[in-house]
């Protein structure tokens, strides 16, 4: 698998904000990915490629430098919002913008508690890209509780915290993946981890201290894993294993779903790397049977769920996925483009405004692209392609989609991996 997004965005942004050299193996080299690496070396770090690893020379904590051009992101949304936390606070100007899709996707969560803390904000109506940022001489630290479950809103504001006099501190709620703090330890930051009585994570970080470059090791990801397992499940006579896969409990979701429907997942070679649990799956074709899928799982799999209801489609019963509403603000409107999807291709679902139920037809007779005008409209998200072109393998009809392009933005190498498992993925007449 490719290495995990998210430690690949947050390894080149403190790899470039530390003080020393950082090397990465495994790194992720997707489009999102690259985008970060271009910004960190418009703060003056020093990034590049090295027989298979990555090298990255930091500019030291506090010391970056005001970017001479716009930063494009391109689609990466977790890149640019984390970026802003990162560089927001300080007393310059950063410039953000990025693709159509991008541009369309709200910022507020990550500006409200950057406008706490001092920065000057210019945005499209609705917090939106372009934005321009300024931040103040001093910022302030702060005491923020996050108002949904939300790595990213997180993460923004420890990374803020960085540059931040005294102590920022986030409280969370609702726990959600813990990649930022996990990767803060090891480049040496003070960072404090408390629960109270309620059981709500209180994630500390003092400000303005120095980090050092570390050498890092990128798991492979799960939310790229999540095509190829969900592809073996539903194809018959199918039998993978997948080698190096993060398994950080924040990042499970999915496997535990369909464990509970009945698939064959063998977690074989646990082991720890670089401060992460990580692990090979072994992956069967399994009879699924649809399940009730709690929302307060949605957080460790908000990714996912567009390709477990494609999973569903093939089970037997209904899967009812509650507490979707974070879809609604994905690259696209997730949940609707998914339902659209499934009902394009003959799947019995039912939308609600946080919720999708899908009632699956085992062996997916019927199901699939009965005329050449039953293409899943993708919206740009590379998620819904690589969802439904594994939707595919397994439907009566098969399946079209309409770009498979962007794609390469997160998983560079999907549709070479897929036809080496022996899948037929190939550009419609």
């Amino acid at each position: 698998m490719p290495g995990d997004k998210s430690i690949s965005h947050r390894a080149l942004m403190l790899g470039g904000l530390a003080s020393g050299r950082t090397r990465i193996a495994g790194l992720l080299e997707g489009q999102d990915i690259l985008s970060t690496a271009a910004a960190m070396r418009a703060f003056g770090a020093n990034i590049r490629s090295q027989d298979g690893d990555w090298i990255v020379d930091g500019v030291g904590n506090g010391c970056l430098l005001e970017p001479e051009d716009i930063l494009d992101f391109g689609n990466a949304g977790t890149g640019v919002r984390l970026v802003m936390g990162l560089a927001g606070v300080y007393d310059m100007e950063t410039r953000f913008t990025g693709d159509a899709s991008l541009v369309k996707r709200p910022m507020g969560r990550i500006l409200d508690p950057l406008r706490q803390m001092g920065v000057q904000v210019e945005a499209e109506e609705g917090d939106r890209l372009p934005i321009r940022l300024h931040g103040p001489r001093t910022a302030n630290p702060i005491s923020y509780r996050v108002p949904v479950a939300s790595a990213q809103v997180k993460s923004a504001v420890l990374l803020a915290g960085l540059n931040t006099p005294g102590v920022t501190t986030v409280i969370e709620p609702v726990a959600t993946r813990d990649h930022t703090e996990n990767m803060l330890k090891g480049f040496g930051a003070p960072i404090d981890i408390t629960l109270d009585k309620q059981g709500v994570r209180h994630i500390s970080v003092e400000g303005q201290s120095a980090l050092a470059g570390q050498e890092i090791t990128v798991p492979g990801d799960p939310s790229s894993a999540a095509f190829p397992i969900v592809a073996a499940l539903i194809t018959h006579g199918s039998d993978i294993t997948i080698e190096n896969i993060l398994m950080n409990p924040a990042r499970t979701g999915l496997i535990a779903t369909l464990q509970e429907m009945g698939a064959v997942i063998d977690v074989e070679n646990p082991r720890r790397e670089g401060g992460e649990e990580v692990a090979d799956l072994r992956v069967r074709s399994s009879d699924l049977k649809g399940v009730v899928v709690p929302a307060e799982r949605a957080p460790s799999m908000i990714d996912e769920y567009p390709v477990l209801a494609v999973a569903a489609s093939f089970a037997e019963g209904e899967t009812l996925m509650q507490g979707l509403e974070e879809l609604r603000v994905k690259e696209s409107d997730r949940l609707a483009a998914v339902a659209n999807a499934l009902e394009i291709n003959g799947v019995d679902c039912t939308e609600g405004r946080d919720f999708l139920s899908v009632r699956g037809r085992p062996g997916g007779k019927g199901l699939g692209a009965m005329t050449k005008d039953a293409r899943v409209e993708t919206h740009l998200d590379h998620r819904i392609a690589m969802s439904f072109l594994v939707f595919g393998l397994a439907a009566e009809h098969g399946s079209l989609v309409d770009d498979a392009s962007m794609i390469a933005t997160s998983f560079p190498g999907f549709l070479d991996l897929m036809a080496g498992l022996g899948a037929k993925m190939e550009p419609a007449a």
